[in-house]
C-alpha cells in the first residue's frame, strides 16, 4: 500500500462536496510529475485531500478505488484520472503551518514541492496528519 496527498483548490470542489458525493472522479491534473503519480496509485492506497488557496489544510482521507484510466476532461495529451473515495474528515484540519512545524512532516513535498498537487507521503506522514487531524 502507498499514501499520497492530492491538492484541490476549494473553489472547484470543496471536501465538504466530497463528503457528500462519497465518491469522485480526481481528473483534470495537467502537470506531468503529478501525472505520473496517479499513474502509481493502486486501489486501495490512502490518499490526503488537501485544500490549496486560501485554506492551506489538510481535510481528510481517501482511498484509491479505481486505478489510472484516460482522463474524460483531456480534450489532447495523455493524462490520467483515478476514483477516489471519501474515508474521513479531520477535525481539525490540519494547516500548512502545522506541517512545517512538525518535524515528520516538514520533509515531504507539501513543504518541498509546493506547486505539485499529487505527490507521495511516507506512512509515517500518513499517520502523523491522521493524528493532527483527530483520527486514531
Amino acid at each position: 500500500m502507498a499514501y499520497w496527498l492530492v491538492k484541490e483548490e476549494p473553489t472547484k470542489y470543496t471536501f465538504e462536496m466530497f463528503l457528500k458525493d462519497r465518491k469522485t472522479c480526481w481528473d483534470g491534473v495537467r502537470n506531468y510529475q503529478a501525472r505520473n503519480n496517479l499513474r502509481l496509485m493502486s486501489e486501495g492506497d490512502q490518499v490526503v485531500f488537501y485544500h490549496s488557496g486560501k485554506l492551506k489544510s489538510s481535510m481528510g482521507t481517501a482511498v484509491v478505488v479505481k486505478e489510472g484510466y484516460p482522463d474524460p476532461t483531456a480534450k489532447e495529451g495523455d493524462w490520467t484520472a483515478v476514483d477516489l473515495e471519501v474515508a474521513e474528515a479531520f477535525d481539525p484540519p490540519v494547516t500548512l503551518a502545522q506541517v512545517r512545524a512538525d518535524k515528520v512532516l516538514a520533509e515531504c513535498a507539501l513543504v518541498k514541492q509546493t506547486r505539485l498537487s499529487v505527490m507521495p507521503l511516507t506512512k509515517p506522514q500518513f499517520n502523523k496528519l491522521r493524528k493532527l487531524g483527530g483520527v486514531q
